[in-house]
């Protein structure tokens, strides 16, 4: 009724007039009509005569966003007696307490080998701190940073933790590899708290892996959980660096669910943005060119809370150096392997900013055939490529998974004279969902021609066969129609 009024009010008058719009405007005022809902939804516009109405956009409808379930509630692998194995093996968890324990009460020359993102660091300075707790001095505590684009196999890196003579030695968020030991001295005890994929450790190394315990516990995690059952201060004294760790590896998504631990008191003293900051800030300094790791182990080990990390300088000079050379380095526009399944972008930089990058186009590019995406490095070590690879988001939840490692694999295989032992040991490690290595120009080059990288996909017979327009069977057609007499 008010609808049909309005119309007819405005048809009568001059609408143009500044008098007649409040007059029709108060109408349903005037006549004291309640607007039913299908006025208030309609709510016809005033515009000048004269003007054309835009037709309306019709909105396409939302795309259905990818559903992936929270990495807390991958089920957890239990013993024939119902027991949780998490984060590690219950005989594996045993030992590192005695481990730890014996190594505080020796005295001795103790040298801590954090591998050198959030949660290695993270999880170093907790182990740091457990010793102290338990009553190691000080002066026998000392740690080793590998040095850029190295681990510590190499034999320079052996040599080196060697000359500090340790008689206790704990590496942590690395080592996962089989060789010679630690350091070649025998009387020196070593172990390994990692959650990398492996099998094969170390010779004659304490071992405490978590890769086989889904949901696979970073590092961090791992060894906040075993030092505060060795000291009842550390579940306190080090919750902030348990998520600094946790996520620096898996994200600020992770929503703390069974089985892992409960860090509600943590969030409440230190919110997640402030946690998330201080990942971002930790993480810098390793991927810059000077590769200043020591800034960041010295500002975590030196901090007594997160905001302490938060006030360093240096820590924010690396940070903005690294923004500005993810921008840079960001826009190199990928090419795809023949079966679309890798995207692979190349890129050179002195910086370690390739795995931010994958991560960045692993959240970007969608297709059907997409899997994963390789960012290579070629500027990152004198003669060799760097690359980091990531699964693509569309790709997520797919199943059978999709393993980076036995997809890389999967290619190298392909080669039928000597390419997988000329990759060597440092091609494709890590984790199932983010692996990555370091090859020689040469070998990478290679594994890109048999992803046959910028290759056309050849279309399927289906798709080759289109069916051609033929003749339309209508015989009535406009031409014919109008010469019709």
């Amino acid at each position: 009724m008010l609808f049909v009024l309005r119309n007819l009010a405005r048809r009568s008058l001059p609408y143009h007039t500044a008098s007649a719009r409040p007059w029709i405007n108060s109408l349903s005022a005037k006549l004291s009509i309640r607007p039913s809902p299908l006025n208030l939804i309609l709510q016809v516009p005033t515009m000048d005569r004269g003007i054309k109405r835009k037709a309306e956009t019709i909105s396409e409808s939302p795309k259905k966003a990818i559903k992936i379930d929270d990495y807390c509630n991958t089920p957890v692998r239990r013993t024939s007696a119902g027991e949780e194995i998490w984060p590690a093996p219950r005989d594996q968890l045993e030992s590192a307490y005695k481990f730890i324990r014996e190594c505080a009460t020796a005295q001795k020359p103790t040298l801590i080998v954090p591998d050198k993102d959030a949660d290695g660091l993270s999880a170093g300075v907790i182990m740091y701190r457990t010793l102290i707790k338990l009553g190691l001095e000080e002066k026998n505590l000392s740690v080793h940073l590998v040095r850029k684009g190295s681990n510590i196999h190499e034999e320079y890196e052996r040599k080196a933790m060697a000359e500090m003579q340790p008689r206790y030695v704990i590496v942590l968020d690395q080592g996962s590899r089989g060789g010679l030991p630690v350091i070649d001295d025998e009387s020196a005890k070593c172990m390994i708290i990692d959650h990398h994929l492996s099998d094969d450790f170390p010779k004659n190394a304490t071992v405490v892996s978590g890769c086989h315990c889904p949901p696979v516990p970073t590092t961090a995690l791992m060894a906040y959980e075993i030092c505060k059952e060795v000291h009842s201060d550390i579940a306190q004294e080090c919750g902030y660096l348990c998520t600094i760790g946790t996520h620096g590896d898996l994200g600020n998504t992770v929503k703390w669910l069974p089985p892992f631990p409960d860090m509600k008191d943590t969030f409440k003293k230190h919110t997640k943005k402030l946690i998330n900051d201080c990942v971002s800030l930790i993480n810098a300094p390793r991927r810059t060119g000077t590769y200043d790791v020591i800034t960041a182990w010295k500002a975590l080990l030196g901090a007594k809370d997160p905001k302490e990390i938060m006030t360093d300088k240096r820590l924010a000079e690396a940070r903005r150096e690294i923004n500005e050379e993810v921008e840079k380095q960001t826009h190199t526009p990928p090419k795809f392997s023949k079966d679309g399944k890798i995207a692979v972008l190349k890129m050179e930089s002195e910086a370690q900013v390739h795995p931010v990058i994958a991560t960045r186009w692993a959240g970007f590019l969608k297709s059907k055939a997409l899997e994963i995406v390789m960012v290579a490095n070629y500027g990152y070590l004198p003669g060799k490529v760097n690359f980091s690879c990531r699964i693509a988001r569309c790709a997520r939840g797919r199943d059978p998974p999709v393993n980076i490692i036995e997809s890389l694999k999967a290619v190298a295989n392909l080669d039928t004279t000597d390419l997988v032992e000329r990759l060597g040991e440092n091609f494709a490690r890590g984790h199932k969902e983010a692996s990555g290595g370091i090859v020689n120009f040469a070998e990478f080059e290679e594994l890109c021609e048999l992803m046959k990288v910028g290759e056309k996909a050849e279309k399927s017979e289906q798709d080759a066969s289109t069916k051609k327009v033929g003749k339309s069977p209508q015989k009535n057609t406009l031409n014919n129609y109008f010469m019709k007499t």
